[in-house]
């Protein structure tokens, strides 16, 4: 595991397209999908990442919280499942029904939609307005496994809460961190390290 930050892609960079099964039902999910939603919040996480095990109660509560909001939420694992079991679709099934997930997980098999997107660790999150320009990318909060301080998930529902008031995002974006994505060899981006 290398403690890898977000690459903090570009604010205003458009959400860039995807067509991804969601490891529950398996239907294709795209950002069609969410074209009635004022913002939409895209996460790369995983089931075995100690980062998002730490999070991962805030994450179902977050959709829990904003499941009748104007905010669309989309999950996305991408980490090799070849190498890493705990990460193919069949293991993000029970996570996402054991959590509660109100928003699909979906997996991101050729790794293709993580590098449209520059997702580097897990968890990295990306928040969208309602013309799909990206306002947010940037940690949960200052929680860590290791440093003591609360799970609240202050840092991006203070983004979301904004962005969904139609209000600018205000204070300093700091870069989400956690275990890097787990790239299939010979398939890591030109960011990756």
């Amino acid at each position: 595991m290398a403690l890898t930050a977000s690459t903090m892609l570009p604010l205003g960079t458009k959400a860039p397209n995807f067509h991804l099964p969601e490891v529950i039902s398996g239907k294709t999910i795209s950002l069609s999908n969410f074209a009635d939603k004022k913002a939409l919040l895209v996460m790369f996480i995983c089931r075995h990442c100690p980062f998002v095990k730490h999070i991962q109660k805030e994450l179902a509560q977050l959709g829990e919280d904003y499941f009748t909001s104007d905010l669309a939420i989309a999950a996305i694992s991408t980490n090799d499942a070849k190498n890493y079991p705990d990460d193919a679709p069949e293991s993000l099934k029970a996570m996402a029904t054991e959590l509660g997930f109100k928003f699909p997980l979906c997996y991101d098999e050729t790794q293709e939609t993580a590098k449209a997107y520059t997702a580097a660790c897990t968890p990295d999150f990306f928040l969208f307005d309602s013309d799909r320009k990206l306002v947010y990318r940037g940690q949960l909060d200052d929680s860590r496994p290791s440093n003591g301080k609360p799970v609240t998930g202050a840092d991006l529902r203070a983004a979301i809460e904004a962005v969904l008031a139609s209000e600018p995002i205000e204070g300093e974006q700091k870069p989400s961190v956690g275990c890097n994505i787990k790239w299939k060899p010979g398939n890591q981006p030109s960011y990756f390290g």
